[in-house]
């Protein structure tokens, strides 16, 4: 599974990346964000084109640029973030096909796309979306959640909305986001690490908590670590796969207030 760390920070970025991980995002998506996401808690980046600029310089790790949703200032940022080095562009908040379309003729294979599935509109075309030429699909579950007026952020991952999904994309999917092993909140990390091995996705983030969590820890030993565990979920048999998928719907549906149900899993 690829791992790819939002930061413009150029040490930290280009250590993770030697340590293991597959790459950097760089978010320049803002519009209209603050008043999506008001009162979520959520994290809104103020990336800039320089930022983007100063961690290709960074690292040779693939660089991944998060522009804004599609709109009259597109073909503006596709041109940048091309002349700046960016390996790949991030279409988030898709709700049509033809904003897809558009993208794509303005990258004009000089990198590639992926969108962020995190709209019911996206969700109900996603067999439409997986027939594009992209380089990635991922679903952005707290965008999702919002759009749904939902109050539970993984009820994708519990309701068979992600699975759905990911049986209709060929490319490389993505779905949650990851930190290290023995953290996260309020799903403990190792369930979600799990889910997203049985679902079969090929990449996932490492964003703020797994900024917080290695504070005074070493990326070339957190990172293999994190691997590692990985591939020790890729080999699970069936009896242990099921027992995790349990443990991770019953965090997920558990009472706010029943911290056991939260934290217990399979031996």
């Amino acid at each position: 599974m690829d791992l790819f760390l939002f930061t413009v920070d150029p040490q930290w970025g280009h250590d993770v990346v030697a340590a293991g991980a597959a790459g950097i995002v760089v978010d320049w998506e803002r519009r209209g964000k603050l008043r999506r996401q008001a009162g979520e808690g959520t994290q809104i980046n103020g990336d800039t084109p320089e930022d983007l600029s100063r961690m290709r310089a960074a690292t040779p790790g693939r660089l991944v640029c998060r522009i804004n949703g599609f709109g009259p200032w597109t073909a503006d940022e596709v041109a940048d973030a091309v002349a700046r080095g960016a390996d790949e562009l991030l279409l988030p908040m898709v709700r049509s096909t033809e904003e897809i379309d558009r993208t794509l003729d303005l990258v004009a294979g000089r990198c590639g796309l992926g969108i962020l599935v995190e709209t019911q509109d996206a969700v109900d075309r996603a067999a439409e979306l997986g027939r594009r030429p992209l380089s990635r699909i991922y679903v952005g579950l707290n965008d999702l959640r919002i759009d749904r007026r939902s109050t539970e952020l993984f009820a994708p991952l519990v309701d068979g909305t992600v699975d759905a999904v990911r049986a209709q994309v060929p490319m490389d999917f993505g779905v949650g986001g990851l930190t290290l092993p023995g953290r996260g909140f309020p799903v403990p990390g190792e369930l979600l690490a799990a889910e997203l091995v049985r679902i079969g996705t090929r990449f996932t983030f490492l964003r703020r908590s797994f900024t917080a969590d290695m504070a005074g820890r070493d990326p070339f030993v957190e990172v293999p670590r994190l691997l590692a565990g990985l591939d020790e979920l890729r080999r699970a048999g069936a009896e242990r796969t099921a027992a995790l998928r349990e443990a991770f719907v019953a965090a997920v549906t558990a009472p706010p207030h029943d911290t056991a149900a939260r934290v217990a899993q399979p031996a």
